[in-house]
């Protein structure tokens, strides 16, 4: 039978239907294709007593909102969103749930982990799963789209700290990127260093990084981290990325660790997909995160 420890009572699902920061249009449809993907059902078969589902923010469609900095496109709407998330995250962390965020692209990490460093009075340790560092600065970023500079905001702002930081899955990073990295002294895993060390020593290191002193984890999971062969459902995809099974030893790896406090799945695109493919994928890995094992 498939059991979740009693040291989870209580989950809360907070869903962003955010696409200002990318510039292909269909992740705000991404919570609604994981709770499709039964969610719900999942968790409850994984014996968790309480699962709060706070809904989905109201995000301004693109055709609503306006932008004159094209350095950081729609900033001011995506700060005004992420402040509400990071109300509803401080919440749920001070009534002892476990927040799962569902994006939405990557942008809405800010609002995340500013909710997660008020409910606990300081920042978690912070495993970025990704194909992309997503710390552009506007002055560095090609694009001007928020979905590339979450990292960035949050540790200039102190919700996350470099030295508590692991990136996991790197494979497409911008010269601006992988200055910043080597300056705030991110520890950062290509795909050529799991290739080379294999995901199991790779989670190690990045478990006793993130969660040194004892402090709680945040998983912060973009699907493009995924090889695209597995999870086409993303607007960013690039190939040479995790397998099914190393993204779901990401998850159970820090299940293991007892740490594990918050959860964020982001960047699925349902129109993109393959009959929900990856919206399915995001379910397995979240109950793999919060207990569900093969025996």
């Amino acid at each position: 039978m498939i059991t979740v420890a009693a040291t989870v009572p209580r989950v809360d699902i907070i869903g962003v239907p955010m696409d200002l920061g990318a510039s292909r249009r269909g992740v705000d449809m991404g919570p609604s294709a994981v709770r499709y993907a039964k969610l719900h059902e999942r968790l409850r078969t994984l014996g968790i007593p309480t699962i709060v589902d706070r809904g989905d923010l109201v995000v301004p469609i693109r055709e609503s909102a306006e932008t004159q900095d094209t350095s950081a496109k729609y900033f001011d709407v995506i700060e005004a969103a992420c402040s509400r998330l990071a109300e509803l995250v401080e919440d749920a962390v001070k009534e002892k749930g476990v927040p799962i965020v569902l994006g939405g692209d990557h942008s809405i990490a800010m609002g995340t982990l500013t909710g997660l460093t008020r409910g606990r009075g300081a920042p978690p340790g912070l495993i970025w799963v990704d194909a992309h560092a997503d710390i552009n600065s506007p002055e560095t970023s090609r694009s001007g789209n928020v979905h590339g500079m979450p990292l960035y905001f949050a540790l200039h702002n102190g919700v996350a700290r470099a030295e508590q930081t692991v990136q996991i899955g790197l494979r497409d990073v911008d010269p601006g990127e992988k200055r910043m990295l080597r300056e705030l002294g991110v520890k950062a895993f290509t795909m050529s260093d799991v290739d080379k060390r294999g995901l199991m020593h790779v989670m190690e290191e990045a478990r006793a990084i993130a969660g040194g002193e004892d402090r709680p984890i945040h998983v912060s999971f973009d699907m493009d981290a995924i090889d695209p062969s597995e999870a086409p459902g993303t607007g960013t995809p690039v190939q040479g990325g995790l397998s099914y099974r190393e993204a779901h030893l990401v998850m159970e790896m820090l299940y293991d660790s007892g740490q594990l406090g918050s959860i964020e799945i982001v960047e699925i695109n349902p129109i993109l997909d393959h009959r929900n493919q990856t919206a399915a994928l995001a379910v397995g890995l979240i109950c793999s995160a919060l207990g569900k094992s093969i025996l």
